[in-house]
C-alpha cells in the first residue's frame, strides 16, 4: 500500500515526520502486524485529525481483525472528508453489512456505483447488496454489468446465474452456467446447472448434474441434492440407496436421516422408514418436519410404539405451543398402541387432542380424531361438529366425509348421511389423489431442507 498526508491538513512544517510515522503504520499493515499498525495509527490521529488516509487505513484495519464497530467511525469519517472516493464509499458499505445494516449498506453501494460506473467491483459489490436484501430483479443488471466487464469471474458469474434463476430466465441461467462450466469445471456449477434443469421441469437432466456435482465433491449437500431429485420423481430404489450411503458418510445429518425415512416409506419399508426418522429425531430434536412423516410412517408401522410415543413427548415438551405436536402425541398414544393395549389412556388422548385444538383451531386432522373418538365411544351427536368443522377447513378430507356420514345416519339423519357417503365415494374414486398430496409433502420438505446450511441440520 503506497500512500502519504495531505500538506494541506497537516500544515506544510509537519508533513514530513508525519509521512514518515504514517508510512511506518502502512508498512507494519502490508507485513500483516495489524495491532502495531492500528497503534501507530492512533497515536498519529491527534496531530491529523481530518486525514483521510488515516481514518481510512484505521477503518480497513479494524475490519481485517474483525473490529467492525471500531472500524465503521472511521469509515464514516472518511467518506465525510472524501465524498467522491468510490473506494471508501465500498469499504463503509462493505462495514455496514457486517454490522447487520444492509439499509444502510446500500445507498453507499449505490454511490459507489455511481462514482465509478464501469468498475467490476462497484457493480458487482452493489448487485450483491440487492440480491442478500431480497432484490434480485434490481441486482441483475448491475451484475450483468459487472459479468461484461470480467466475464472470468466465477463468483459474480454464479451469483447472476442464480438471480436470473429466481426471476425464471432459465435460458440465460443455463447458458450463462454453461460458459462457466468451459471455463472452470467445478461440482458447485454443475449442482447449479441442475437447479436450473430441475426448475425448468427437465428431471432427467437435473439427475445428471446433481450425480456429477455428487461424484466431484460428495458432501453432504451435493448428495442431499442428488437423492432428493430422484425422490421428488420417485425414482425410489437408487433415492434410497444414495441416502444409504450418505447416512453412512454424513450420520449427524438430519435431513439425510429424514430424506432416507420418507423414501423407505414411500417404497413401503416402514419399520426402516420409522428407525430412520426416530434418529433425525434424535439429531434434531425441534425440527418440526421429522415428526410430521414420523407420525405418517408409524401409522403404518406401529411396532417401535414405547420409542416413538417417547419422541413425541420430548417435541410436547420441546415446543409446548405447538398444536402439531400435542396432536402427533395424541395419535402415537391413540393409534400406535390401542392394538396391543387395550387399556390406554383414551381420556389423556381426548385432552391431547382437545389442546391441540386449543392452541391451533384451523388444524383440520386434529378435529377429525376427536370426532372418531367420540364416534368409537358411540357418542355420535358430539362427533357431527367436529367432523364438520374438519371440513371447513379442508373438503378433500374423504375420512370426514365417510365418518360424518355414518354419524349422521346413527343419529337417524339418513338424507344427510347418504349425501356425505357419496361424496366419500367420489373422493376415494380419486386414486392419485394421495399419491400427488405425498409428492407435495415431499417436495416441500426438499425445497424448505435445501434452505437450510447442511452444517445446521
Amino acid at each position: 500500500m503506497s500512500a502519504s498526508l495531505s500538506p494541506i491538513l497537516v500544515g506544510q512544517s509537519q508533513t514530513d515526520a508525519l509521512n514518515r510515522k504514517f508510512q511506518s503504520a502502512v508498512a507494519q499493515y502490508d507485513a500483516g502486524r495489524l495491532p502495531e499498525a492500528a497503534a501507530q495509527l492512533e497515536a498519529l490521529l491527534p496531530h491529523a485529525p481530518e486525514s483521510f488516509e488515516i481514518h481510512e487505513l484505521l477503518g480497513l484495519i479494524y475490519s481485517a481483525q474483525s473490529l467492525d464497530a471500531k472500524a465503521n467511525p472511521h469509515l464514516q469519517k472518511a467518506v465525510r472528508l472524501k465524498p467522491s472516493d468510490p473506494a471508501a464509499r465500498s469499504n463503509l458499505a462493505a462495514s455496514f453489512m457486517r454490522l447487520g445494516k444492509p439499509d444502510l449498506a446500500q445507498p453507499q453501494f449505490q454511490k459507489a456505483a455511481e462514482l465509478a460506473p464501469d468498475s467490476f467491483d462497484a457493480n458487482h459489490n452493489l448487485g450483491e447488496a440487492y440480491v442478500r436484501s431480497g432484490k434480485i430483479p434490481l441486482a441483475v443488471p448491475f451484475l450483468e454489468h459487472a459479468q461484461r466487464i470480467d466475464p472470468s469471474s466465477a463468483d459474480n458469474g454464479y451469483d447472476l446465474a442464480l438471480a436470473y434463476i429466481v426471476t425464471n430466465r432459465l435460458a440465460d441461467a443455463r447458458k450463462l452456467t454453461q460458459e462457466l462450466l468451459k471455463q472452470k469445471n467445478t461440482a458447485e456449477l454443475h449442482n447449479l446447472l441442475g437447479q436450473v434443469e430441475e426448475k425448468d421441469g427437465q428431471f432427467v437432466a437435473a439427475v445428471n448434474e446433481y450425480e456429477a456435482a455428487a461424484h466431484m465433491d460428495p458432501s453432504e449437500s451435493n448428495l442431499f441434492d442428488w437423492g432428493s431429485e430422484l425422490l421428488v420423481h420417485r425414482t425410489l430404489e437408487p433415492a434410497i440407496e444414495i441416502f444409504r450411503n450418505a447416512t453412512e458418510r454424513y450420520p449427524d445429518s438430519a435431513r439425510l436421516r429424514i430424506a432416507l425415512g420418507m423414501a423407505l416409506y414411500s417404497r413401503g419399508n416402514y419399520d426402516e422408514s420409522v428407525k430412520s426418522l426416530l434418529g433425525a429425531a434424535d439429531l434434531a430434536p425441534a425440527d418440526p418436519r421429522c415428526y410430521f412423516f414420523l407420525s405418517r410412517a408409524y401409522d403404518s408401522s406401529p411396532g417401535q410404539a414405547d420409542e416413538v410415543i417417547e419422541r413425541f413427548r420430548r417435541f410436547v415438551d420441546l415446543q409446548p405451543r405447538n398444536a402439531h405436536a400435542h396432536y402427533y402425541l395424541a395419535m402415537s398414544i391413540w393409534k400406535g398402541k390401542r392394538a396391543q393395549d387395550p387399556a390406554v389412556d383414551v381420556s389423556q388422548v381426548e385432552s391431547l387432542l382437545k389442546k391441540s385444538i386449543a392452541l391451533d383451531n384451523a388444524l383440520p386432522e386434529a378435529h377429525l380424531q376427536l370426532g372418531n373418538l367420540y364416534s368409537d365411544r358411540g357418542n355420535f351427536t358430539a362427533s357431527i361438529p367436529e367432523y364438520q368443522r374438519a371440513l371447513q377447513l379442508d373438503d378433500d378430507l374423504a375420512d370426514a366425509h365417510y365418518r360424518l356420514g355414518q354419524a349422521f345416519v346413527r343419529t337417524g339423519d339418513k338424507a344427510r348421511g347418504q349425501e356425505q357417503l357419496e361424496i366419500y365415494q367420489r373422493l376415494r374414486a380419486q386414486h392419485l389423489n394421495d399419491v400427488d398430496k405425498q409428492k407435495a409433502e415431499i417436495r416441500q420438505f426438499v425445497y424448505s431442507a435445501k434452505d437450510t446450511p447442511a452444517s445446521k441440520q
